[in-house]
């Protein structure tokens, strides 16, 4: 038996233990499902940290009870987690409230001031909106003004993945790729933001209160005796900084070059490159590191993306559901059906994905649309609309993408939920007229944090050589001709100018109903 590599995937729906081997195959795999977040107030999406480490020793632990004889082959770890989920922790190292999960949508409506000057240069150049919504959507700003008592006990701020290094090492250290929320974090340097920085004011926390910062595939820690009893991972075995894990999807998919565009079908859908100049596609905004050290993921979101996908089938899918339970067979294979029983194009139907609204793109006033009902209009148009509708909002990010980074993309790589629908990438393939390949594994995210570790171990000379040793290719589907003039006007003479010519609508829906709130 070869030299053997773990990777935990901590996702918003599930826990994913994997063994890899050196040529990124999986040798084996637990999932464990997990409940997110609970919402004590509506809107609000809250989880106990303990209840993240609980889950994660029960998924390795199956893993090991299944494969025992394969702990003494591995030789080091990593882990890569959901973003933006923010826990408080005390001295002790217990934590102090419920994390706030990613997907929480409270507010914190009175503002720190950042400084007359500094508010009347975001003034002159339109971001001052923007940076006072990333304020009202901090979840530091909103225990400062509602639970004092918190800020002043919480001795390290720590996202999902420094709490559970944490759990795992006992040291309060995390991967400078894993800094992803609202947090005054220099991402342009990949260090936290000086106290000259304007961040300091929107993000108040104090630089000691934070975590030591690691490069992705440097040694972060080992596995404590502790850790070990109560996970069953081997003791004393190193743990590798990867990243988050969309930054790590992209890696394990397959992006090396900046023409190469990795799109995440995920909750939240993204399109993302890894690059070497600092790029930011929206001003001001900045690019997300990648988990290849020094370079930089510049990404477009669209919040609440393939939850569109989890929305419909929850909303208008039962008869799918039930009709598979009594096939026994898998639901997503009927609602694939859906998609081939209507042509390119949903007879006239669009859909613009903005459910939620986002600091980045479109803005936090946006709002989701569909034009074009008629009465030939079905379930199954609705269906083919959605998956239209995000690969149009992709495609409209790509751009953006190319128009900022100066790199023209010729190849889309995909990862996640979505992603396992051969008709979703077709159609895919279809509105950005470029092929699209699909990875051999579906667990990239987890591949992305086995070639970081297999790095940190010095099994290669670098990311780009492990990547081309431990990705490789399923299928890669061209675009249909006959379909992409059809995707190509509608995407360019409706989808495009659709936002622009709603906004003020949005405006003042949001004026008359305070949804979503100032």
């Amino acid at each position: 038996m070869t030299d053997l590599l773990l990777s935990l995937d901590v996702g918003t729906q599930s826990i994913r233990a994997i063994i890899f081997n050196l040529k990124g195959e999986v040798i084996a795999l637990h999932k464990t499902p997990i409940t997110s977040y609970f919402s004590p107030k509506p809107g609000w999406a809250e989880q106990f940290p303990e209840y993240f480490w609980g889950k994660l020793a029960d998924c390795t632990c199956s893993l090991f009870n299944k494969n025992g004889h394969l702990k003494k082959y591995i030789k080091g770890l990593s882990l890569t987690t959901q973003r933006s989920t923010l826990i408080n922790i005390d001295k002790e190292g217990k934590s102090l409230r419920p994390a706030i999960v990613w997907p929480d949508q409270r507010r914190e409506k009175k503002y720190r001031s950042l400084g007359f000057f500094t508010e009347l240069g975001f003034r002159l150049i339109g971001m001052l909106d923007t940076v006072r919504f990333a304020q009202s959507e901090a979840e530091i700003n909103w225990l400062i003004g509602n639970q004092p008592e918190i800020m002043e006990k919480t001795y390290k701020f720590l996202f999902l993945s420094g709490y559970l290094i944490y759990r795992l090492t006992g040291l309060l250290k995390d991967s400078y790729a894993s800094q992803v929320g609202y947090v005054p974090f220099d991402y342009k340097h990949f260090k936290w933001s000086p106290s000259s920085s304007w961040k300091r004011n929107a993000f108040p926390v104090p630089e000691d209160k934070l975590p030591e910062l690691v490069g992705p595939t440097e040694v972060i820690g080992s596995v404590t005796h502790q850790a070990s009893v109560e996970t069953h991972i081997p003791e004393n075995i190193p743990i590798i900084a990867s990243g988050a894990d969309k930054a790590c999807e992209i890696l394990g998919s397959g992006c090396l070059l900046p023409n190469a565009a990795g799109l995440s079908f995920g909750t939240t859908a993204t399109a993302s490159i890894n690059i070497s100049r600092y790029t930011e596609i929206i001003p001001f905004i900045p690019p997300y590191p990648s988990v290849i050290p020094g370079l930089y993921s510049p990404e477009i979101q669209i919040y609440r993306g393939f939850w569109l996908v989890s929305w419909f089938k929850r909303e208008f899918g039962v008869k799918e559901i039930i009709d598979a339970e009594k096939k026994g067979t898998e639901p997503e294979l009927l609602f694939d059906r859906l998609l081939e029983q209507v042509k390119p194009g949903s007879d006239g139907l669009i859909l613009q994905p903005y459910w939620s609204p986002g600091v980045k793109v479109p803005g936090p006033e946006a709002k989701g649309t569909i034009i074009g009902f008629g009465e030939v209009h079905t379930r199954a148009h609705l269906y083919r609309a959605i998956i239209e509708g995000l690969c149009y909002a992709l495609r409209d990010g790509v751009e953006k993408i190319e128009k900022r980074s100066g790199n023209k993309i010729t190849e889309l790589r995909v990862s996640g939920g979505g992603s396992q629908s051969r008709h979703a990438l077709q159609i895919t393939a279809d509105i950005f007229n470029i092929p699209v390949v699909k990875p051999s594994i579906y667990e990239t995210a987890s591949l992305g944090a086995a070639i970081d570790t297999a790095v940190g171990l010095k099994y290669f000379s670098g990311v780009n050589a492990a990547s081309k040793n431990m990705t490789h290719d399923k299928e890669i589907i061209p675009p249909k001709s006959e379909n992409v003039a059809i995707y190509n006007d509608l995407y360019s003479k409706i989808y495009r100018k659709m936002y622009s010519s709603l906004k003020p609508f949005y405006h003042s829906i949001r004026r008359i109903t305070n949804y979503p709130e100032y």
